[in-house]
């Protein structure tokens, strides 16, 4: 028997308040003093820990790339199920000329 679980009140915990809004972030920041630990640790943090000039330009370039791409294929969709949806139409007409071609033979 495990009778002291049985004694254990569960923790109610209290309810995660709202995200702020981009309206109270910006106001947070522009009131911000400028030695704020969050501006000084930008500071420290220098240069070399940012990515490089030419590395954000291929991480941009390749997201554009992956845009057009995208876009493309959206593209390659539609006309795909257009040209489906011809091939049935034209199926089924071949289907009832067929039919007519075997009644006249009979």
């Amino acid at each position: 028997m495990n009778i002291g679980s049985k004694s254990k009140k569960r923790v109610v915990l209290p309810s995660r308040p709202e995200p702020p809004s981009v309206e109270q972030i910006l106001e947070d920041i522009n009131r911000a003093a400028p030695d704020d630990p969050v501006f000084s640790i930008l500071e420290q943090t220098g240069p070399d820990s940012r990515p490089a000039e030419s590395d954000l330009e291929s991480r941009f370039q390749q997201c554009r790339r992956y845009l057009e791409l995208n876009e493309r294929l959206q593209e390659a969709r539609g006309q795909l199920l257009q040209q489906r949806e011809e091939l049935r139409a034209a199926g089924e007409q071949l289907d009832k000329v067929v039919a007519e071609v075997k009644g006249q033979t009979l």
